[in-house]
């Protein structure tokens, strides 16, 4: 799969996605720049995903993206994959 490298290395570049993904998923919307958000697009719709699989290998995968972040993926399972249940997918949408 090909990816932006967003000019940071490996750590960098994953920690940042992290992050955003967070914000998105808290606020459930952010302001940053397009390149950035199509790549935390990826991420965020994959969150979303396997929240709604909702199996414990789902939820721990969640956890270890999101850097064990209870809070969030406790919203992923519980708020957001029931508000997608019936969509296949494109759960974000980038706005200029």
């Amino acid at each position: 799969m090909a990816y932006r490298k967003l000019g940071r290395d490996n750590k960098h570049r994953r920690s940042l996605l992290a992050s955003q993904v967070k914000d998105v998923i808290m606020c459930e919307s952010i302001e940053t720049t397009e390149t950035r958000a199509k790549e935390t697009r990826k991420f965020v719709d994959k969150m979303i995903t396997y929240g709604k699989n909702g199996s414990l290998v789902s939820r721990r995968k969640a956890l270890a993206f999101l850097h064990n972040d209870k809070q969030v993926v406790d919203k992923i399972f519980n708020e957001l994959a029931p508000r997608y249940a019936k969509r296949n997918g494109g759960y974000t949408r980038i706005l200029k």
